[in-house]
This record gives structure tokens, sequence and C-alpha cells, in this order.
């Protein structure tokens, strides 16, 4: 029987930073466990920034409205439909996700069904059939990163656009110690357990 499919979309400026890092080493684990693994770095795709049309949010049914924009959007989402599970990874910039993330987000509109005229929008599809694991990243201890940072709250509300249930959240604090910082080897062994789990593997243990 084929493995699990999980698909790592990556928002961050460095390509060897903390949340990087972190993915690597939660897809190695999956990989390790017999998913198939696809990391995909933001930074390394086209996506233009949402016009606030609302184009894509006029026509009714479950169905992503389509965007106005032709760029990689739609093969990303493509590869995201086609997963059994997430990794959704941005770090801290500014007391929430980064810029490069939250273009990302923004053109996640479609996903909701919003014609002129009515006070807000509805989630076209409100089942979360996949399930997703968020790492973020803060300069602050990781209690006062979720406390005082909107990072959480905005890769949850983007797990469940893209119709998956975030059943863990890593929160990797005081990360802007060195330019260049290790992951604490506690930090490793919960993203290791992460990634096996999304591949449905049972044991835990290194």
């Amino acid at each position: 029987m084929a493995g699990r499919r999980i698909v790592a979309i990556l928002g961050s400026y460095r390509r060897d930073g903390t949340c990087a890092a972190a993915v690597r080493e939660i897809l190695a684990a999956a990989a390790d466990a017999g998913a198939e693994t696809l990391p995909i770095n933001l930074l390394d795709r086209r996506v233009e920034f949402c016009a606030n049309c609302r184009s894509c949010t006029q026509a009714p049914g479950p169905a992503r409205g389509r965007c106005v924009h032709d760029d990689d959007l739609d093969g990303i989402l493509a590869e995201v439909e086609r997963a059994d599970a997430l990794v959704l990874a941005a770090p801290v910039n500014l007391y929430n996700v980064n810029a490069l993330t939250r273009r990302f987000m923004e053109r996640l509109a479609g996903f909701a069904h919003w014609p002129w005229g009515r006070p807000g929008p509805k989630i076209r599809n409100p089942a979360l059939t996949k399930e997703a694991v968020l790492v973020t990243s803060s300069a602050m201890p990781a209690p006062l990163g979720r406390l005082f940072t909107g990072a959480v709250r905005a890769l949850k509300a983007t797990a469940r656009l893209l119709g998956a249930r975030p059943t863990e959240t890593i929160f990797i604090g005081l990360a802007a110690q060195r330019e260049r910082q290790p992951l604490a080897p506690k930090i490793v062994a919960r993203c290791r357990r992460a990634g096996r789990r999304l591949a449905g593997a049972r044991g835990e243990n290194e």
C-alpha cells in the first residue's frame, strides 16, 4: 500500500533558517516512515499579491473560486489537494507571520464564497479532511510568542482554508540568539515525532 503524501509549505526568507530546519526534520522522519513528501518553498514560487477584486469569491459552490492572476498558486494548491497531510511553516516578523506567508494566505480568498451584498464570507467547504502540523519561530520565548503574536492563529486559519485540521503546533522560541542557530535536540525530537505521526507511524521513540 502506498504511503501517505505530505506537502510542506514554507514561507521563510531564510533557506537555512529555523523553520526550514524544522520542516526538513519533519519531512525526513515522515519519509523514513514510508511517506511521500514534497517541500514547497514560497521563496521559489511566483505568487502575486491579492488584488482584493473578490472575483474568486463570487461564484457559488464548493469548488475554490478562480483567481484573476496567472502565477504559481494553482500549481501549489493542486499539490495541496493531492496531499493527505500538510506542514505549514512561517517565522514571526513584527508579531505575526511574515509578508511572504501573508501574501500566500491572502490568495486563499477563493476558498470562501462572498458575493457582493453579503456582510461577510462563508467557507465553501468546511470539512477538514487532512491533518496539519504548524511550525513557527520567534525571538521571544515560546510561551510569550504564543501569547503576544498572531502567528499561530494565522497558520491555523490557513490550515482550515486548505481543508486541514491542525493537530500539532511547534513553536520554537528564542530563535534569534545566533545568525545560524541549530535546532535544540528536544525540538528535533519533537519534529521527528510529528513527521512520523503524519506518516501514520505508531512508534514515537527515536
